[in-house]
């Protein structure tokens, strides 16, 4: 099953209260708002997914610990972005003096920033295409290093705010660059399963 978006007419565009009272009020439905105002609704991931995510997460948390350079998120944290929408991405990351900049009021909602690092991975109910536009939409809003991680390919597709788009085919690793210095992904568990 794939996600399913609703389009509102302009006239009842939701505000960012709105839909954190939405999402609050349905707690069972992992809800996004894009900023054209649409509103997403994701089904639940299956059991390889699952695992997938788990992987990924759990590698990003275990390099966070031992660096404690920022904040790590899985894919429950919604992100308000700067230029509208608010968005869930799988695995995130958040600079610690980016995270320090904000109240304690702001933490405790959905957060009123971009990550500087998102992981998406790509399931078998979703549309490559809304994933890639996903993507795009971080990086209008100050995303510094992305990964789009698609098994069925076996590919990676490597987001960053001035080249176009780096394409890796069946890579086994992935560096985290200076966003996430000495952070290595291994691809083994995730993208070859």
């Amino acid at each position: 099953m794939s996600a399913l978006t609703l389009q509102f007419p302009p006239v009842l565009n939701l505000s960012d209260e709105q839909f954190e009272q939405l999402a609050t009020a349905n707690q069972d439905l992992r809800l996004e708002l894009t900023a054209k105002g649409e509103l997403i609704i994701m089904p639940p991931t299956g059991g390889e997914t699952g695992d997938r995510n788990f992987e990924l997460a759990g590698q990003l948390w275990y390099w966070n610990r031992q660096t404690r350079l920022g904040k790590a998120f899985d894919s429950s944290t919604g992100f308000r972005l700067p230029k509208g929408g608010t968005r869930s991405p799988d695995v995130s990351w958040v600079r610690m003096e980016r995270w320090n900049d904000l109240s304690q009021e702001q933490r405790k909602k959905f957060l009123p920033l971009c990550p500087d690092f998102v992981a998406e991975l790509v399931s078998e109910s979703d549309e490559l295409e809304d994933a890639q536009q996903k993507m795009q939409e971080y990086l209008e809003n100050g995303l510094r290093l992305g990964w789009l991680i698609i098994p069925k390919l076996e590919q990676v597709e490597v987001y960053r705010p001035s080249p176009a788009v780096e394409v890796l085919q069946s890579p086994t690793s992935l560096s985290g660059e200076e966003v996430l210095p000495g952070f290595v992904l291994d691809l083994q568990p995730i993208l070859f399963v």
